[in-house]
């Protein structure tokens, strides 16, 4: 069990810490709103995550199989939400505070659960790691380690987006930085419209 844990882990490192939709959602909205506002955010896409990962692993993937349009409307339904939040963004006033909308639990499990790339490196993972003899323990030991691994990274973007909003948040610099991680949000919607 050890080396499968470590072998995950290291399957997991590019996936979860690079650049992703999730990541860069993350650190834009910490460096909008802070840390501690994007945590509900994050609980509500991490719990998504595990019970997303524990249904493919214990066999949501052969209703994907028999839905291949589920793909399609799941990235452009996705892809909406996301420019739904960055025209948010677009439009707050920075003079009168966070007025841009925040995403909450259901928000952050909305964005999971409308992200198509998510379900594909799920089944990836579990193409690789999945013991038969495991059963349901090793399906549950798997979606556990997954979700912390996800959680530890999309932890640290947020932070250093919150550190790095926090040094723009101030002054009249705060509008331009609201359209600019709008922008960013926007690129996140188009690549998860997009990319394949």
């Amino acid at each position: 069990m050890f080396e499968t844990t470590l072998a995950l882990i290291l399957f997991l490192l590019p996936l979860a810490w690079s650049p992703g939709p999730g990541n860069l959602f993350f650190a834009a909205y910490g460096a909008r709103f802070g840390l501690a506002a994007t945590l509900p955010a994050n609980a509500g896409y991490h719990l998504a995550t595990w019970i997303v990962t524990l249904g493919l692993g214990l066999g949501f993937a052969e209703v994907s199989a028999r839905a291949p349009g589920l793909f399609a409307v799941m990235r452009w339904a996705g892809a909406a939400y996301v420019l739904w939040l960055a025209w948010g963004l677009w439009q707050a006033d920075a003079a009168r505070g966070p007025a841009a909308r925040r995403a909450g639990a259901a928000g952050g499990a909305l964005l999971l659960l409308l992200n198509p790339k998510a379900y594909l490196i799920i089944l990836l993972m579990f193409s690789q790691f999945i013991e038969p003899d495991r059963g349901a323990p090793g399906v549950l030991w798997i979606a556990t380690v997954f979700t912390l691994n996800n959680l530890c990274a999309f932890l640290v973007w947020t932070l250093v987006g919150a550190r790095i909003g926090a040094r723009l948040r101030q002054g009249p610099a705060a509008g331009a930085v609201n359209r600019g991680l709008a922008l960013l949000l926007a690129g996140v919607a188009l690549w998860m419209a997009v990319a394949r």
